[in-house]
């Protein structure tokens, strides 16, 4: 196995990284994994390849491919008007001529703004709320309606609330929670083991959330009451499993999607040339290269892959460095990976 082509240890200690997990895919496999430093400072909890991180966003990257296959078996259709599936409302009438679908949901176009300071982790005084008083406005969580401030489809805005309005959709058509159908139609068939939206009362896999000074954050293990847009806890061997289904599926390979559904994700949407379903693209690189960045209480984490060249990198960190992703350990690493494959 290729050593890594950078002194990690030194870097983690540069940019005081609490925790780093790894996964790289070559030839749509997982050719390596690597794993340093801490699930909780101060304890003797090392970080290993069965170690759990906050996802974060990469949560919505698995919520598309969830939507896709749930399209593909005929069970929602990503074109069609979303306010029939609603009891909730989202849309008004008098703004907008064009229906809102999921299309639009999983592309950040829905015309949905989310609020100023929303979308924090849960508290516990407050209990977790259902996606319906969430979007209605009806919980210390946002104390407003969350709807369409422009017209779907005119403009391009990173939206949380918009994934938690695919949650509410899929939960209303399938009579089931989000967790129950994502482990029924995702986990189950992929043998994703680890990944989970919940913490276990046994939390020895599980790392712990960092700040930048390395302390531990309040709490330890933070918890987002949204499952679709930011909830999923997991491993980077079980993101890098969801990107090769992916890629075994546009090889026309996949028992979950076709060719043409995985094509679909991965080409631009609507007017924005860099926004696929559920993942941003770089159109770039020789065909394309699609990411997906988690930041949230404690944690930062990136998957980044090239499907058709069938390559890829996951890497989960358990410490907010208070930058963003490319301007730190996360950022090396990935310019040491693209590096690699020139």
């Amino acid at each position: 196995m290729e050593p890594l082509p950078m002194n990690l240890m030194r870097k983690m200690e540069e940019y005081r990284i609490a925790g780093v997990s790894m996964a790289m895919i070559e030839g749509a496999e997982i050719r390596r994994t690597d794993c340093f430093g801490s699930l909780e400072i101060g304890s003797t909890r090392r970080v290993d390849q069965e170690s759990i991180f906050n996802a974060c966003s990469i949560s919505k990257f698995f919520t598309s491919m969830l939507v896709m296959t749930l399209s593909e078996q005929g069970i929602l259709h990503i074109d069609e008007d979303v306010s029939k599936y609603l009891s909730t409302r989202i849309i008004h009438e008098n703004l907008c001529n064009e229906v809102m679908t999921l299309r639009h949901l999983l592309s950040h176009q829905s015309g949905i703004v989310d609020p100023i300071n929303g979308f924090g982790e849960l508290n516990t005084l407050w209990g977790v709320p259902t996606m319906q008083e969430l979007l209605e406005g009806t919980t210390p969580y946002f104390n407003s309606l969350i709807e369409a401030k422009v017209e779907p489809g005119s403009d391009f805005s990173y939206s949380d609330a918009g994934y938690c309005m695919i949650q509410l959709v899929i939960e209303n058509i399938m009579g089931k929670s989000f967790q129950e159908v994502i482990r029924e139609h995702l986990f189950q068939p992929l043998q994703l083991n680890q990944s989970t939206y919940g913490l276990p009362s046994l939390k020895n896999q599980f790392s712990c959330g960092h700040t930048k000074d390395n302390g531990l954050v309040e709490g330890k293990y933070p918890i987002y009451p949204y499952p679709a847009a930011c909830g999923l806890w997991t491993t980077p061997t079980e993101v890098a499993i969801m990107v090769m289904e992916l890629m075994t599926a546009l090889k026309g390979e996949s028992n979950l999607l076709t060719s043409i559904a995985a094509e679909d994700m991965i080409k631009p949407q609507g007017g924005v040339e860099w926004m696929g379903l559920g993942v941003f693209l770089d159109l770039g690189c020789e065909r394309v290269e699609i990411s997906s960045l988690g930041w949230g209480v404690g944690f930062q984490c990136m998957m980044v892959a090239n499907p058709y060249e069938e390559n890829g990198l996951v890497i989960m960190t358990n410490t907010d460095t208070g930058v963003h992703q490319l301007k730190g350990l996360i950022g090396e690493v990935y310019r040491a990976f693209i590096h690699k494959r020139i």
